[in-house]
């Protein structure tokens, strides 16, 4: 009897070393700053099928940045609902918060439409803001224990990069502040994945300064990695352009409650050979609205680049507001190219999405100045753009990535040298008001224009448009 005993014991043993000891898989979808890509919605929800089909328990996840870009979504009765419909009707299991998630809408009743959590852990909003978010989440995914941590980018002025009247009742904390409280709840999970939305460089910190991380799914950079990623620092980072061009499919082989292995799959959307049509249909009906098809300007040329669009917003700030110099943020504007041919009202607001009003102020040379070495931060792709006078930056040859400013200085449109002791009539957004009030002797007044309908006056008025001859930034290294 007491050999049987044993034996039957033995085997238990056995048993539970073997399974105990087995590769078990998690499958995640991932996605970033889509910015109300909802064109792209019928081969997304298509991949998600395709994989939920190899993979029941599949996780969808992103990394915030889901609204602003497409005034189908963004001008909708319940601004952005569409891509919340969409993303539930893809089953969207959670998304942390990007920095436009509080652009101008209604953050509130979406998340109460929303069948996806909203995961950010570096946000603490005021009862009255209506904000239900949670820090951390924790999947069940067969078995194991997913746990996922959310954060959202917070600038000097310790807040997303949005306007500040869009964030009232709201604190935050730094990412890697909070990232450090979150250790302990790494080790009650099988796989820890920090759902980040504060860019590529900040999420390889982040690797670097906490190993125990897992995956960083990230997001706000719009950086387009590949397969060949190598990990940092054993933590394995994603992210994909904005606009769903790519997803990604991750893998992650979890043994004895911890990840044995990891591996990214980016997957193309625009390509993918089929569509789900429930979503096709549903995508078809949001943008079925006839305003946006209205025709509001003709393009001579195409405009290639997002650069030669910020131009084209700086001269309407010039022209429209009679001013001396038009000055835009580079993510002021989001249309990345416009085809030669008819300007429809739809890539306008495409365009410029983000209702800010025109704004006057009247700035010394000096102040001008301070503005675009502050609000650069030392990148030429934060450099503000501007019209009237010609911006010559130097950047640091030694940089690969030829976005690191040693210097700007600026010109008059003939080649005279800037004076800055003038003081010039300045028009921008009220985005860039809010940003670099605080150091410049005037506050600026409110044209009471919306800057996206100051540039379809713009082009009202010329009737037709032209990329050729208005770039005003002159780039050289050293």
């Amino acid at each position: 009897m007491k050999s049987w005993r044993n034996s039957l014991i033995g085997l238990i043993l056995l048993i539970s070393t073997s399974v105990f000891g087995q590769k078990q898989e998690v499958h995640i979808l991932a996605t970033n700053d889509m910015h109300a890509a909802i064109d792209a919605f019928p081969q997304l929800a298509a991949i998600a099928d395709s994989l939920r089909a190899l993979y029941p328990s599949l996780l969808i996840l992103s990394a915030g940045d889901n609204r602003t870009g497409n005034p189908a979504n963004d001008m909708f009765r319940i601004s952005s609902y569409p891509m919340v419909a969409l993303m539930n009707l893809v089953g969207f299991n959670g998304t942390t918060l990007g920095n436009h998630e509080f652009d101008v809408g209604s953050l509130p009743p979406l998340m109460r439409y929303s069948a996806f959590d909203y995961i950010c852990a570096n946000i603490f909003p005021s009862e009255e803001a209506g904000l239900h978010t949670v820090p951390t989440k924790v999947y069940d995914v067969d078995g194991l224990k997913v746990g996922i941590i959310g954060v959202v980018q917070v600038n000097r002025q310790g807040r997303p990069d949005t306007h500040p009247d869009n964030v009232k009742g709201i604190k935050f904390s730094l990412p890697k502040n909070t990232v450090a409280k979150y250790e302990n709840f790494s080790h009650k999970c099988d796989a820890t994945i920090l759902l980040s939305h504060i860019g590529y460089q900040d999420d390889i910190e982040m690797a670097e300064t906490y190993p125990w991380l897992d995956l960083i799914i990230g997001g706000h950079s719009h950086t387009q990695l590949t397969a060949e990623e190598p990990l940092h620092n054993g933590v394995l980072i994603t992210q994909n352009k904005n606009k769903l061009p790519k997803v990604t499919h991750i893998t992650l082989a979890i043994k004895n409650g911890r990840v044995a292995d990891k591996k990214a799959e980016y997957i193309d959307v625009k390509t993918f050979p089929t569509k789900n049509r429930i979503v096709e249909v549903m995508v078809d009906y949001f943008n079925n609205n006839p305003m946006f098809k209205r025709v509001v300007g003709y393009a001579e040329t195409p405009f290639k680049t997002k650069d030669e669009l910020n131009f084209l917003m700086c001269n309407a700030f010039l022209h429209e507001g009679q001013a001396d110099i038009g000055i835009v943020n580079n993510g002021g504007v989001r249309l990345d190219s416009l085809n030669e041919g008819d300007i429809t009202m739809q890539e306008i607001l495409s365009m410029d999405p983000f209702y800010n009003d025109a704004v006057e102020m009247h700035l010394t040379g000096e102040e001008i100045i301070n503005i675009l070495t502050t609000y650069s931060r030392g990148s030429l792709y934060h450099l503000p753009r501007v019209a009237g006078i010609v911006c010559e930056a130097t950047v640091d040859k030694a940089d690969p990535y030829k976005d690191r400013l040693r210097s700007i200085k600026l010109y008059t449109l003939d080649g005279k040298d800037f004076d800055i002791h003038k003081t010039y009539k300045v028009v921008t957004n009220s985005y860039m008001q809010s940003a670099c009030k605080t150091y410049v002797s005037d506050p600026g007044l409110s044209m009471n224009i919306q800057t996206s309908a100051m540039l379809i006056n713009y082009l009202d008025r010329l009737g037709r448009v032209s990329s050729k001859g208005i770039n005003c930034l002159r780039v050289r290294e050293e």
